[in-house]
């Protein structure tokens, strides 16, 4: 995978070998730095993926209600299928496009980020989608647009975008999340790295927070930090509820 991926950078910067693409990079060329990183990112997503998360996080709100703004991260937002998917879920828990609430969508590659920032899809991509969600959040292109659709903009101002790198020191993000989002990352990284990253996630999540995993990941090795709730679903765990408070 490595190799196909990056012999495409290759053959781009007209570099005739690896050791010479190394030296690209080594001499500081940001902008090459950016596309290497994009080139190596794995980017599989879809609208509502595990979708029994999107029924928790529902009940999840509806046990917050409107008594105070709600705030949830999605750490590996991809082209935006899952904020755009978690922005549905507020909306249709509290029948409003203004509730209160934020969606702070971040990824590590700049090119999906941007591509899910513009929340434009071909057709197929939402195809699974009920028309009831297709009629409500999005619009169908016309014209040369024929065959794509378009994020609803009322939809797509709930949400905000950054560039955060999961193994920075530090993150741009403030504290007491109610929900966390990071899915089929963990699997990329092994335990020590893991446990890292949600040694620094974990605080951000309020008391009664919430966190949300891919399907196969498990993190028995961390259980100082989260508790299982089953179906890959993670509260604080009590040791660390103490230290907090």
């Amino acid at each position: 995978m490595v190799y196909s991926r990056l012999a495409r950078r290759l053959r781009a910067t007209g570099d005739t070998s690896f050791s010479a693409y190394l030296q690209r990079l080594q001499r500081g060329d940001d902008k090459e730095w950016e596309t290497f990183v994009n080139s190596l990112t794995t980017n599989l997503t879809a609208f509502f993926r595990e979708a029994h998360h999107f029924d928790i996080l529902a009940e999840q709100l509806r046990g917050i209600g409107e008594r105070r703004p709600i705030r949830i991260w999605c750490s590996a937002a991809s082209t935006g299928e899952e904020p755009y998917s978690l922005a549905m879920t507020l909306v249709e828990v509290f029948g409003s496009f203004a509730p209160k609430a934020e969606i702070v969508a971040s990824d590590l590659d700049t090119n999906v980020l941007a591509q899910g920032q513009r929340g434009i899809y071909a057709a197929d991509r939402v195809v699974k989608l009920s028309q009831q969600r297709l009629q409500r959040f999005f619009l169908r292109g016309t014209g040369q647009q024929e065959g794509y659709v378009r994020v609803r903009p009322e939809l797509a101002r709930l949400i905000t975008w950054q560039r955060i790198n999961l193994l920075d020191r530090s993150w741009p993000i403030q504290g007491g999340l109610d929900a966390i989002f990071c899915r089929n990352v963990m699997i990329y990284f092994d335990k020590p790295t893991q446990y890292g990253v949600l040694k620094k996630m974990v605080p951000l999540m309020r008391e009664d927070g919430r966190f949300y995993a891919g399907h196969s990941e498990s993190f028995m090795h961390a259980a100082d930090l989260i508790r299982p709730l089953g179906k890959t679903v993670y509260a604080r765990a009590e040791n660390t509820n103490k230290q907090a408070s």
